[in-house]
């Protein structure tokens, strides 16, 4: 079966019709993506579409959604759901897992809480989505990514940006061409309107509004030096002194 969501699956039998940026992620095959969107995009909702799809599709993978918190996790499997009864799938749990969904064909989506320490034990993942992936601290990515290495597991990022730190930010920018990068900024998306966005804007200060409407990483104003004058002065062709 195909990686990518195919447009008449949504809208025919999930009863959500996609924008075009919405369709991008929907429909890529790309085993590795990373989504950079505006707050209040609805990537929690493409998430989820991705994730019905591929356990609809697939019979006996296992689809995993990691969130910062345990609360994150369980409005992404609500979503899940919902899509899922379109399709006539009665919503009932794995019986392992308190966040999960189990198929009639034998898939599962499953939540994870947002400690490493609770996320072990999984294994031959077909598709890891990472919610709010600028907020997951490194170590429980660390501990998520091995779970692809059994099935060849695709991996989607997913989250607006939290400053010049953290996986998501070193995926997007030092990743290399094995990621698919889609930015989505607020000023692209046509459920906001200018007039609520020039109103933020001045609201919340250029800094804050560039982070969670321009799909911008700042710097938080911690640091001594930003941290694009500081990556601009390394020259990445020195060999390393050996002391």
């Amino acid at each position: 079966m195909p990686a990518w969501v195919e447009p008449e699956f949504t809208w025919e039998q999930l009863g959500f019709e996609p924008d075009a940026m919405q369709r991008e992620v929907l429909e890529s095959s790309a085993g590795r993506g990373i989504l950079n969107c505006t707050r209040q995009w609805g990537k929690s909702t493409v998430a989820a579409a991705k994730a019905v799809h591929r356990a609809y599709t697939r019979a006996g993978c296992l689809v995993l959604m990691a969130s910062p918190t345990e609360r994150q996790s369980a409005e992404f499997l609500r979503k899940a759901s919902e899509m899922a009864a379109r399709l006539r799938i009665t919503p009932r749990g794995d019986g392992d897992n308190e966040i999960s969904l189990l198929f009639p064909n034998g898939s599962r989506i499953v939540g994870l809480p947002g400690t490493e320490g609770t996320v072990r034990g999984f294994s031959a993942v077909s598709l890891l989505l990472i919610d709010e992936a600028s907020r997951v601290e490194d170590r429980m990515y660390k501990a998520l990514r091995p779970m692809l290495a059994v099935g060849a597991g695709d991996l989607w990022l997913m989250s607006t940006p939290y400053g010049k730190r953290g996986f998501f930010y070193e995926a997007w920018e030092h990743g290399g061409e094995q990621w698919k990068r889609i930015s989505v900024p607020a000023t692209e998306c046509p459920r906001i309107s200018a007039e609520f966005l020039e109103q933020e804007r001045s609201e919340m200060g250029p800094a804050w509004f560039r982070q969670e409407y321009l799909c911008e990483f700042v710097d938080n104003g911690a640091q001594l030096f930003d941290r694009g004058v500081v990556e601009g002065a390394i020259d990445w062709e020195l060999e390393p002194l050996d002391v």
